[in-house]
């Protein structure tokens, strides 16, 4: 099996030998979801409502991924850090400790799931008639919630110990299954919504077979759940992990949050249709947001293993090959999105009323993205560099304290309408992603000079 060489490897070779793959698995992942919205749209008669109600699902369902990377995300730079510290039994440790709050979380979760989940849905904006498409297709999304979290969480592992071909493939066998269900169970067998959830459960759990098998057979750190008596000592590893993974969850589930605030008040200004066109903008902005993650996250592993093996000049070459990536990345996709947004919401629908309110938000929501890249960088160092604290304040500073004020503010205490609420997001992306850039460059880089001065000093010791 190909493996990744962090040890000896150039940088920038490690991280494209990371990225790449990374990129094609979120890619593919993206059809999970993305592929669901385009058939459901697609049903005769109900297609555009139907759309809508699925898009009231999503908050729930980012919290499942969001409490998957919660111990993926969090262990994962741990894990590497130690294996570039040569200490390969307390990696070891820290990824079964992972693995062991991924499995009790998915059956805490599904069950809350089973039983508030109408509340839920009432609670973010479904109205009567969308309830009669969202709640079917959430309860059967929900029975995959322990292979959904399995493949989700562990994933990272696989990644963190040079494997990238290997994570790409777990993510594509079950892409790849979803593809070819969903119009089977949909249209062929004639489930509709339920179709596309029966076909996203199926999905899943052949991922997740996948990832159990290779990491429990396979790979160089094999995973297996914490023995009664190792649950004592593997506390200090749980709360590492949860307070290094408390970033990105923060980060997603504010999404959540932020998707609710903009379900309810987009309901309430703009009627079920901007529902529609939100479902359609968040579908765009997962397809444009993936090559960017792939990056981020294929950078990180190269970020934590240098940074746990005192290699300061390596941590900085990462950064800075990273920045380019995603910056250049981002202008090309930012400008597409501004001069063709018909092309690409024409991916996810035909609907020309759909359409006519849809291009104005689009742009409107995207107006600063190229902003938002200061954020994913920052976060990403500091996730990786196990900053903790400067990871969870800015996760909050720029969903929680920026966006959902402004979400309220802008279209009532301002009079701007549907525009007020896609408008909250660029405005959050100058401020808080400046912030969070800022910060990073003003913390990171003194740290590291200061570490490559004690490095000299010991090699001439």
């Amino acid at each position: 099996m190909k493996r990744i060489d962090f040890e000896h490897g150039t940088v920038t070779g490690n991280i494209l030998g990371a990225a790449l793959p990374m990129l094609v698995a979120q890619i593919l992942n993206l059809l999970y979801n993305i592929v669901d919205r385009i058939y459901i749209a697609r049903i005769p008669n109900i297609g555009t409502a139907a759309l809508g109600a699925v898009g009231l699902c999503f908050p729930l369902i980012v919290v499942i991924t969001a409490f998957s990377n919660l111990f993926g995300s969090g262990g994962a730079p741990l894990f590497s850090i130690y294996r570039g510290k040569g200490e390969p039994q307390r990696a070891a440790n820290v990824m079964n400790t992972s693995f062991t709050m991924v499995c009790v979380c998915a059956v805490v979760l599904m069950a809350v799931g089973f039983i508030f989940a109408r509340p839920l849905l009432v609670l973010f904006g479904a109205s009567t008639d969308a309830l009669v498409y969202a709640y079917p297709y959430l309860m059967i999304y929900l029975i995959g919630t322990l292979p959904s979290m399995i493949a989700t969480g562990m994933n990272p592992f696989i990644n963190a110990q040079g494997y990238s071909t290997i994570g790409m493939t777990s993510v594509a066998v079950g892409a790849v299954a979803n593809l070819l269900l969903d119009p089977l169970f949909i249209f062929v067998l004639g489930f509709g919504v339920q179709g596309a959830a029966i076909a996203t459960v199926i999905s899943q759990a052949l991922s997740a077979v996948f990832v159990f098998v290779f990491l429990t057979r396979k790979s160089e750190l094999k995973v297996r759940f914490l023995k009664k008596k190792e649950f004592s000592e593997c506390i200090g590893y749980a709360k590492n992990i949860v307070s290094l993974g408390t970033a990105g969850f923060i980060m997603q589930l504010t999404n959540s949050l932020v998707s609710i605030c903009c379900n309810n008040i987009l309901s309430d200004v703009g009627g079920d249709i901007y529902i529609s066109v939100m479902t359609i903008v968040s579908s765009v902005r997962q397809l444009v947001e993936t090559p960017i993650y792939a990056m981020n996250e294929g950078t990180s592993p190269i970020l934590s293993y240098n940074y746990g093996a005192c290699r300061p000049a390596r941590v900085r070459k990462a950064m800075a090959v990273m920045s380019t990536m995603i910056l250049g990345y981002t202008a090309v996709m930012w400008s597409i999105i501004i001069l063709l947004p018909n092309a690409l919401i024409g991916i996810f629908s035909s609907d020309a009323a759909l359409m006519q309110d849809a291009v104005p938000a689009l742009k409107q929501y995207f107006a600063a993205f190229i902003c938002m890249d200061f954020q994913y960088i920052g976060q990403t160092v500091f996730k990786s560099l196990n900053k903790k604290k400067q990871a969870i304040f800015f996760s909050l500073l720029r969903k929680v304290f920026i966006v959902v004020p402004l979400t309220y503010m802008m279209p009532y205490m301002f009079h701007m309408g549907t525009a007020g609420v896609f408008l909250a997001e660029p405005v959050s992306n100058v401020i808080g992603g400046t912030l969070c850039l800022v910060v990073m460059l003003c913390t990171v880089l003194p740290e590291l000079k200061r570490m490559e001065k004690q490095n000299s000093k010991n090699v001439l010791q």
